[in-house]
């Protein structure tokens, strides 16, 4: 990696790590809990979260969910550190929105490896993000009929399909439908990307 990455670390006892980090170039940020955490990220973007499972007052998993749904971190790489192995834990922090995770105790190489290849392939999906949207600004938005401006509007707001078939009282099918014209429509291959324009061009605006 070039430059300094910036690292949001949270967690109750965070001393190892804010001890650790500096020392490999990082510049890192504490925060003692989740709710904390919320705070920080409302002033400050940073190009990694570190996030403990096990908190007071609001835990990993909670805060997580509140990362994903907030428009200005939902992409920003998150890595779980939990003393928790079962793969069925795991799976779910993946599924709420985690790029990778390490159990405790882990070995200091082992978090820095997945440091960096989480920051590696950050960087290079949006290199690849603003290379697609800078190909595809010429598109035509008048082209959205208006129920595929409030199916794309309630997908950038993290809605999955079901949920946004439940809120507009239509089967799944119908908005995969949707999505598959958007997509064509907007010249993009998928959910992000056509969020990622959208945005770009002012149409959820």
């Amino acid at each position: 990696m070039n430059g300094i990455a910036s690292i949001l670390v949270v967690d109750d006892n965070p001393k190892f790590l804010k001890d650790a980090l500096p020392m490999y170039g990082y510049d890192i940020t504490v925060a003692e809990d989740g709710l904390q955490a919320l705070k920080i990220l409302k002033d400050r973007n940073f190009d990694l979260i570190l996030l403990d499972v096990m908190m007071p007052n609001m835990d990993g998993w909670d805060t997580l969910k509140a990362i994903r749904k907030n428009e200005n971190t939902q992409y920003t790489p998150v890595i779980m550190i939990t003393a928790v192995s079962e793969d069925q834990k795991i799976v779910s922090g993946l599924k709420i929105g985690a790029d990778d995770y390490i159990v405790k105790p882990f070995i200091l190489p082992n978090l820095l490896a997945r440091i960096e290849a989480v920051l590696r392939r950050s960087k290079w999906q949006e290199k690849q993000t603003k290379k697609d949207i800078s190909i595809n600004k010429d598109v035509n938005i008048d082209a959205l009929t208006p129920k595929e401006k409030e199916v794309l509007s309630l997908v950038a707001k993290g809605a999955s399909n079901q949920e946004i078939a439940d809120k507009l009282c239509v089967q799944d099918v119908t908005i995969k439908t949707h999505l598959n014209s958007i997509f064509k429509k907007l010249k993009v291959s998928n959910r992000t990307q056509a969020v990622l324009l959208a945005m770009e061009i002012n149409l959820l605006s």
